[in-house]
Parts: structure tokens; C-alpha cells; sequence
């Protein structure tokens, strides 16, 4: 999950992608089942796989950004020590090239999340087209009737039992119809079973 929740921060993530929502009549009588739609897709070998992909595609560009913010706290710190000894136009001058330097960091970190969000939309939902089968699979063999995106901001869920949430049943049929393996554990994780991340 470290790949997953740093590129989230990465590129301040706001996904789009929704499940279609099944609508249940007051009458219909049947099993109910939640998932957290959204995480599941993120949390399957798959989803993880394309996310660290698409993280080591805009490392160069998250890298440029770094250096040149470390660039900007290098020209302020030395204007703040040198002030006492600069004439008001050498100040000025200074001042100029750290406020440019600052505008191109703010664009630049703009267009990366921008880039960054339309990519990681469209990665996980591809994913996600193919995970929602298989939840739906999954749902009418377990005999559910009705499925609940519990992940949304405004879900209608108020209640559910952790019996009821098909999240890592869903996750674990969709690794293995994908084939997809587990991706390594990060360098220097000691070597135990990773505990499945809880559902939210």
C-alpha cells in the first residue's frame, strides 16, 4: 500500500471513476453486500502493478520539481543572509528570479497532478471495467441482490457488517481470474505474509 498512498499524495488524487449503482425497490428481498469499489480496483495486483508503473513514469518530473523548490529555499536563505549587504536594486533582482522561479514550480506541480490524475483515471478504469464483471460475477454466485459502493463520499450506507463487505472476496477472485502476481515487497520490508489493508 506505500505505492499506492504515495502516489495518491503524489498527485493529490480526486478519481472519478464510479460503479454503475444497482437500485434496489423497498420490496426486494435478498443478501446485501458493500465494497468499497475505488480501493478494491487500487488494491489488486493488477491496480497496484499499474500504479507503481505510473508513479516511475512521473518520478523524473516529481524529481525536477524537488530540485527546483531546493533551488528556491537556497536563493531565499541566501537573500535573507546576504540582505545587509546588497543594494536595493541587487534585492530586487533576487527577489525577481525567486518569484519566477516560484510561479514555473507552482505551474509545473499543476500540470504534473493534472497529467498525473488523467493518467491514474484512466488506468484504473480500465481496471475497473474488468473488476466490476467480476464483482458482478462474484455477487450473483454468493447470491447477493443488491451491492452498495460503501467508498463513495456520499454513500448511502450507514451500517454494515464486516460479513457483509466482499471487497477482499472480490479483490482475491479478480487476482486470480487476472493472473496478475502479488508485486514485490518494498526493499528492505522484512520477509512475512503483508496483511490484507482493511477495508474502508
Amino acid at each position: 500500500m506505500n505505492r499506492i498512498s504515495a502516489i495518491a499524495l503524489m498527485l493529490a488524487s480526486g478519481l472519478a471513476l464510479t460503479a454503475s449503482a444497482q437500485t434496489a425497490t423497498p420490496a426486494a428481498a435478498g443478501k446485501t453486500a458493500v465494497i468499497a469499489f475505488q480501493a478494491a480496483v487500487a488494491r489488486t495486483n493488477e491496480g497496484q502493478r499499474d500504479l507503481a508503473d505510473l508513479q516511475k513514469k512521473f518520478e523524473p518530473r516529481t524529481a525536477e520539481l524537488k530540485a527546483l523548490n531546493d533551488e528556491i529555499e537556497k536563493l531565499q536563505k541566501d537573500l535573507q543572509a546576504q540582505a545587509a549587504t546588497l543594494n536595493d536594486a541587487d534585492k530586487a533582482s533576487r527577489a525577481k528570479i525567486i518569484d519566477d522561479k516560484k510561479k514555473k514550480l507552482q505551474r509545473s506541480a499543476e500540470d504534473l497532478r493534472t497529467d498525473g490524475n488523467q493518467e491514474m483515471e484512466q488506468v484504473l478504469g480500465e481496471v475497473g471495467k474488468k473488476f466490476y464483471d467480476v464483482m458482478i460475477g462474484y455477487a450473483k454466485q454468493q447470491g447477493y441482490t443488491v451491492v452498495l459502493d460503501a467508498g463513495q463520499q456520499q454513500t448511502p450506507v450507514m451500517f454494515a457488517a464486516d460479513s457483509a463487505n466482499i471487497s477482499q472476496a472480490v479483490i482475491d477472485a479478480y487476482n486470480a481470474k487476472s493472473g496478475v502476481p502479488a508485486p514485490p515487497a518494498p526493499a528492505g520490508a522484512q520477509q512475512t505474509a503483508p496483511k490484507a489493508p482493511a477495508a474502508h
